[in-house]
């Protein structure tokens, strides 16, 4: 295993200890950035759309295998046929969303100055029901991960662009996002960034550990492991459990809080979904 140390400047930038000026979201976004840069030189910006693949090239192989005949193509395909049936009321998902709900992945997910909340796209998936009197969908899987999918790739290509507006709460919001990942939890002691950033490329039994960088740009995805579409909130809960840690509930602030930081952090990185992973 690799010996990584964090410098003292990453560290107070990102991980909230005291620091003489208090960073803003855009310095830790180029403080976030340059890290990645330069523990893996030579592997540009937009390669990070493809996760553990951008730094693993043995298993790159095997996953462009994989990616020839998509095991989430039925997904893709069962989602963009609920996204265009219509509510009993006759309406579509399309009537909730700007621009149709098509090429708009990349700016969730964003703040709502109406609730003072993290809005993700899931959870607009299911208002957009509820408003149209349908029943919300469950959050982690089946037709909600279906619906996200094909809505998420209509926008691949395009820049993730999450923005941070001038309100406090918003700020607030990234903040506490921002603590979440870097706030060690459960039996084993670890936060989200000791794996993705302080060991990122190095090995847990058989599996490399992959970059935050990104990490939002291709949910909702496939995994060998679940054998079946899942959104990022299920895999923020399976990352929980595996430290031993109590996981939040799907859509819980604590988890759109985290997906609009590491979302932020991803901006300026192409949306590639879905995609699969083991």
């Amino acid at each position: 295993m690799y010996n990584i140390a964090l410098t003292a400047s990453l560290v107070a930038l990102l991980a909230g200890l005291p620091a003489a000026v208090q960073a803003s979201p855009s310095d830790d976004l180029k403080s976030f950035r340059e890290y990645y840069m330069k523990r893996f030189p030579g592997i540009p910006l937009s390669e990070y759309k493809n996760g553990v693949y951008a730094i693993n090239a043995d298993a790159r192989k095997s996953w462009e295998g994989i990616e020839e005949f998509p095991p989430y193509e039925d997904a893709l395909s069962k989602g963009e046929k609920l996204f265009n049936t219509p509510f009993a009321n006759g309406k579509t998902y399309a009537s909730c969303f700007k621009n149709g709900g098509k090429g708009i992945r990349q700016n969730y997910p964003y703040f709502d100055s109406k609730s003072g909340l993290i809005k993700t796209l899931e959870a607009e998936i299911n208002e957009c029901r509820v408003n149209n009197g349908e029943k919300p969908l469950g959050w982690k899987k089946g037709d909600i991960a279906f619906i996200s999918a094909y809505m998420a790739s209509t926008s691949n290509g395009k820049k993730i662009n999450i923005t941070i507006p001038d309100d406090p709460r918003a700020l607030a919001a990234y903040e506490r996002g921002k603590k979440f990942y870097y706030t060690k939890r459960g039996q084993l002691n670890l936060s989200c960034s000791n794996c993705h950033v302080d060991n990122v490329g190095n090995r847990i039994r058989s599996e490399t550990l992959s970059p935050s960088l990104g990490h939002p740009s291709h949910f909702p995805v496939h995994r060998l492991k679940w054998g079946e579409m899942g959104t990022l909130h299920r895999r923020f809960g399976g990352c929980n459990e595996q430290v031993r840690a109590k996981s939040f509930p799907a859509q819980s602030q604590e988890y759109a809080t985290l997906e609009y930081f590491l979302t932020y952090m991803s901006n300026g990185i192409e949306v590639n979904a879905p995609s699969s992973r083991k």
